[in-house]
């Protein structure tokens, strides 16, 4: 399949009643729609909401293009969105967006602010703001994240030993770390993505649009963050959240960059809650 010829295709997978207000859930760079995890979702879908969780190009089901080498935007993800949106026949949802996904969650709501009746973006960072004041990532993190640069993306334990050792450095300071569910959930996307390689492609995204910033967002916002968050600290869930009138603050106390299931329950009563 090329880009410049067919549509890429977009795989998504739905919970609960269509009849019911809809979720929209955008996940971050690398990630298909198996880091929102099923349970979670349903527990969304179990608050009388219709969920809607999807594989991002270059993971999961989705397409995927030559790792190095992606003929796609960013811009081209937003669109993205709506596209599944328009798949399950959803006029307007709350959107929910996790890291790199709440960057594209901002900037759907900027751009179709008509298909988006509330915004969530949780572990993520202001759009359009000046952020150069705010502190980077920990140096432990960063430590980290450079020895992603020795992994061999083709190879399979090689990339399921970094995946879980990045799950453990992004981790809750608060509760403890399940690696064995960890490398289960890891396992399984690696295999059904067939390998990752094209995934790191999302680290190479042009905009591909006019800038934006979330000052000018038009739809009520809920920024959720973890005060541990070791890749986008505190600071910037403080700083979107100041940037936007009327937005609503929800720290995560001792939270990582994850959703860890004993912070289920606070994330979705302030998720189910924002409308």
């Amino acid at each position: 399949m090329t880009a410049a010829t067919q549509r890429p295709d977009i795989v998504s997978q739905s919970f609960g009643s269509p009849q019911d207000p809809p979720i929209l859930l955008i996940m971050g760079a690398m990630a298909s729609m198996l880091w929102w995890p099923e349970a979670f979702c349903r527990q969304l879908a179990g608050r009388g909401r219709f969920v809607i969780r999807y594989d991002n190009r270059d993971t999961g089901l989705s397409t995927k293009y030559p790792p190095g080498a992606p003929t796609y935007t960013f811009e081209d993800m937003m669109d993205d969105a709506m596209r599944v949106l328009d798949d399950h026949g959803v006029a307007k949802a709350h959107v929910v967006g996790m890291s790199m996904g709440g960057m594209l969650a901002q900037s759907v709501a900027l751009k179709y602010p008509e298909r988006v009746s509330a915004l969530t973006v949780i572990s993520s960072s202001p759009l359009g703001v000046d952020t150069s004041g705010l502190p980077g990532m920990t140096e432990a993190y960063k430590e980290h994240s450079a020895e992603g640069g020795d992994v061999d993306w083709s190879n399979r334990r090689q990339v399921l030993e970094f995946m879980v050792k990045d799950a453990r450095a992004i981790a809750s300071t608060r509760h403890p770390f399940d690696e064995e569910r960890t490398r289960a959930m890891i396992e399984a996307d690696y295999d059904r993505s067939g390998g990752l390689a094209s995934a790191t492609n999302h680290f190479l995204l042009k905009g591909g649009g006019p800038q934006r910033s979330v000052r000018d967002l038009a739809v009520p916002l809920l920024v959720i963050h973890g005060t541990t968050d070791p890749l986008f600290p505190i600071e910037h869930g403080e700083a979107l959240a100041k940037a936007v009138r009327g937005a609503r603050p929800v720290k995560v106390e001792g939270g990582g960059h994850e959703l860890h299931r004993n912070d289920w329950p606070q994330i979705v009563d302030a998720i189910v809650a924002h409308h």
